[in-house]
């Protein structure tokens, strides 16, 4: 079966965590910054929320955000 067409919401989700796991600027994020960055505040936060979620991404209790180690290592494998 073909994979469904990506939604908005997924590549959300892709370009949040391309931004988390660029090399030039590996570093925490606030959940503010995203937004501001991306224009779109409740497709940001869903993102934040979903790759959470998925074990993708670390959040602090201050809006604080960064990739696993595992979302790393499968960006440096992926190349």
């Amino acid at each position: 079966m073909p994979d469904p067409e990506p939604t908005p919401a997924r590549s959300i989700e892709a370009i949040v965590l391309d931004l988390l796991l660029g090399t030039d600027e590996q570093r925490p994020w606030s959940a503010e910054e995203l937004i501001r960055e991306l224009g779109q505040p409740v497709a940001t936060a869903d993102a934040i929320d979903a790759l959470y979620g998925a074990g993708l991404i670390h959040r602090s209790s201050d809006g604080f955000v960064w990739p696993t180690r595992a979302a790393v290592r499968y960006s440096q494998i992926s190349l």
